[in-house]
């Protein structure tokens, strides 16, 4: 995967992800990438910076033997844990994204809580205005909500980024 620092024709600054540059110019091409703040898909790369790698970072690139798992020993949890996924820890640059994510979230959208399920099942009747929301629902409440044709997105839902 590849990341881009992306700016649309109104001068609005993103990120896009994407298997490789050819995949952003067939999809640029088509139109296919939009400004999340105002719609333009008139999106073209933007200046970035180079990743470069520091020293220590290079010496920490060889992997590293492997060894026989070892049984967890008992030991004080800290009190704030680094955000896992299944095949472990996030990467610092998607919790970073992740992060973004939440925040313009919370900005755009409505909290509704444990009646998430009930309000998005109003919206799709009809029975209430459209608009954002986010707040707690079961897998089961989930799959019953696609069930009926409702779209809904789970994201990991990490620590803000200024607390």
């Amino acid at each position: 995967m590849i990341h881009y620092q992306l700016r649309c024709s109104q001068d609005h600054s993103f990120d896009g992800w994407f298997k490789d540059s050819a995949t952003f110019e067939k999809q640029a091409q088509l139109g296919l990438i939009d400004c999340p703040e105002c719609g333009s898909t008139e999106v073209e790369r933007a200046l970035m910076a180079p990743a470069l790698a520091r020293r220590e970072a290079r010496r920490e690139a060889v992997p590293a033997p492997v060894e026989a798992p070892q049984p967890p020993t008992p030991a004080a949890e800290p009190a704030v844990q680094p955000a896992k996924v299944a095949g472990g820890r996030i990467p610092a640059q998607m919790v970073a994204l992740l992060q973004r994510m939440r925040a313009e979230v919370e900005r755009t959208c409505d909290y509704v809580g444990n009646d998430f399920a009930e309000e998005a099942r109003k919206m799709h009747r009809g029975e209430v205005e459209h608009r954002g929301i986010y707040g707690e629902t079961s897998e089961e409440q989930a799959e019953s909500l696609a069930e009926e044709g409702i779209n809904v997105a789970r994201i990991p839902w990490v620590p803000r980024a200024d607390g």
